[in-house]
């Protein structure tokens, strides 16, 4: 049975050229078209949205899934649901916390397997970097992974191998002949070991104690490390959840040199600051850090000058008590924040109070996440050819962020009791809604991509 072509129309459709009134034509899961709302052909159903906002689906190139292996963490139908919830129609999967890592083709297989028919939206795959998994890196790209993912500290996890940089040299032959992106968390042990030493006796309940611990310099030695070997072995670096503004400037100073660097940072960044986080709070607790208030403007600025390309979630979930919340110890609690159903109006809320417009959000969240993922000919834009992604938004609804809100396998949040600005009112995947005023489809349209 063939679909009828449809037509999506508001005030506010926001294309690659800016934001205007429109209409989005769609048929057999694909955009056909953008036009007049006048000029809609005949024999489309109309769905008239008005006011609010008509985005391309977002796209996520920064989530741990966890499965297989710690589904009881998070799994493919838990954060695909919270995905469509919060406007995303597509997400990377990053290739540690589940089991197997996904280090071999094998492990991709398994994890193409667990997917298999419980995704709300769409998904694909990194591979990793770790240890000396150098021989599965081409067969890795032949088996359709869209990059590669590494550490250059202890990932927090066991299974998933750090690189030295004697490993990391070994593998980026490989990865630049592989032509694909790699992304790497970049901190090093050295400045983080030494910060730790000198904290001996101090008070882990305090977020300056692990605000202390895990300081800038680690992210800087490691950039500039990173920096110099893209000089020699010519590959796409991109740097995952640029925490610290120090880096800025060396950054900006790469791009200018003509490498090829790309950055992102996280909507905990850009929203949390160090000064305004309870002491105990291990739900804020990441790494690397939230840092200060003029750190998170400063990582502002460097989105406006275009240092910072991207904005993805670093969706980390995991079981309540591996937070810790009744020790409240930073030093024992899991590291990582899960906001894949709030990062959307998370972002919006601090963009308008810095005078972005929503072309410049579909820019980070969307258009440059799509083009990291290889995905640029088919997601993160609204235009002919492209699949039938779409989030309709209210762009003016006021939200307060409650357990209802979040979606995902563990309802816990530093989100929780935030205000803010912006509501997912519906989100298609290839033209058919996954999520539609506050209800989920009950046909799991996701595919792997």
């Amino acid at each position: 049975m063939v679909s009828m072509a449809q037509a999506f129309l508001s005030q506010r459709v926001v294309l690659p050229e800016g934001a205007r009134p429109a209409a989005v034509l769609e048929s057999e899961g694909k955009i056909r078209g953008v036009c007049a709302i006048s000029e809609i052909p005949p024999g489309y159903e109309i769905h008239d949205f008005q006011n609010y906002a008509i985005l391309p689906g977002l796209v996520d190139s920064h989530v741990h899934i966890n499965e297989p292996g710690r589904t009881e963490w998070e799994g493919f139908e838990t954060a695909t649901r919270a995905a469509a919830a919060g406007g995303y129609t597509t997400l990377i999967d990053m290739p540690l916390n589940c089991l197997p890592e996904t280090t071999t083709v094998e492990a991709l297989e398994q994890k193409r397997a667990a997917a298999t028919g419980k995704c709300y939206v769409d998904w694909a795959a990194w591979g990793g970097v770790a240890g000396q998994n150098r021989d599965h890196i081409l067969p890795l790209a032949a088996a359709g992974v869209k990059g590669y993912k590494c550490f250059l500290i202890y990932p927090g996890i066991e299974g998933f191998r750090m690189v030295d940089q004697q490993e990391l040299e070994a593998a980026l032959p490989y990865v630049a002949q592989s032509d694909l992106p790699l992304l790497v968390h970049a901190e090093l042990a050295g400045s983080i070991d030494a910060a730790t030493t000198k904290l001996k006796g101090a008070d882990w309940s305090k977020y300056e104690t692990y605000l202390r611990s895990r300081p800038d310099e680690a992210e800087l030695e490691a950039i500039q490390l990173l920096l110099k070997l893209c000089r020699t072995y010519h590959f796409h670096l991109h740097i995952v959840h640029l925490s610290t503004a120090i880096a800025l400037g060396v950054l900006r100073d790469a791009r200018d040199e003509g490498l090829n660097v790309t950055v992102e940072t996280c909507p905990h960044y850009l929203h949390f600051v160090a000064e305004e986080i309870p002491d105990g709070s291990t739900l804020h607790k990441c790494a690397p850090p939230i840092r200060s208030r003029q750190n998170r403007e400063a990582l502002w600025q460097g989105i406006r000058e275009g240092i910072i390309d991207l904005i993805a979630t670093d969706h980390s979930p995991c079981p309540p008590e591996m937070k810790r919340q009744q020790e409240g110890r930073f030093d024992t609690a899991w590291g990582g924040v899960a906001s894949l159903s709030v990062a959307l109006p998370v972002i919006w809320t601090q963009m308008r109070k810095r005078s972005f417009k929503l072309e410049g959000l579909v820019r980070l969240m969307a258009q440059k996440p799509a083009e990291l993922a290889q995905l640029a000919r088919r997601k993160g834009k609204i235009a002919e050819g492209y699949d039938a992604d779409l989030v309709v938004f209210d762009v003016e609804a006021d939200v307060q962020i409650t357990r209802d809100n979040l979606h995902t396998r563990h309802l816990i949040s530093p989100y929780i009791g935030e205000q803010l600005q912006g509501k997912v009112i519906a989100t298609y995947v290839r033209g058919k809604a996954v999520f539609e005023n506050t209800k989920f489809s009950k046909e799991l349209l996701g595919i792997e991509i």
